[in-house]
């Protein structure tokens, strides 16, 4: 397993009326989370764009447990638990500053080919960045 962490303050246009943040603005955590997860790895969205390979959503799932409010600090944990075929799922659990758990997240992306618009193979310098990672041992 790979686990990476990102910490995010929530801003005010984030909330609503009540201070929580809307519901809606999870996924965009979820979307900094993996970006960052994948930073550290060394890799970024935009090198496997210009490799040739885009990763669109094939699946969200969100469950709620707890609000997050207005200038809490969030600690994004984020887990990639096996090794990308044409596939790559990304688990995110939101904590605030108390470390009481929010939300837990799930996203599916699936690889696809820029030219062709089709399904691919995850490009092999992300899967060797993260089966280095699954192999050292580290969690």
């Amino acid at each position: 397993m790979y686990f990476s962490e990102t910490s995010l303050r929530v801003r005010y246009a984030e909330t609503d009326q009540m201070s929580f943040v809307y519901y809606g603005n999870y996924p965009q955590y979820f979307e900094v989370a993996r970006v960052e997860a994948l930073r550290t790895l060394g890799l970024s969205y935009k090198k496997i764009e210009e490799e040739g390979v885009m990763l669109p959503v094939l699946k969200l799932e969100v469950k709620y447990i707890a609000p997050a409010k207005y200038d809490d600090l969030l600690l994004i944990k984020t887990c990639i638990s096996e090794i990308p075929k044409t596939r790559i799922t990304f688990e995110h659990e939101i904590y605030n500053e108390a470390g009481k758990l929010l939300t837990i997240g799930k996203v599916e992306l699936v690889f696809v080919d820029i030219k062709s618009g089709k399904p691919c193979r995850a490009p092999h310098f992300l899967t060797n960045a993260i089966e280095a990672e699954f192999s050292s041992g580290k969690l």
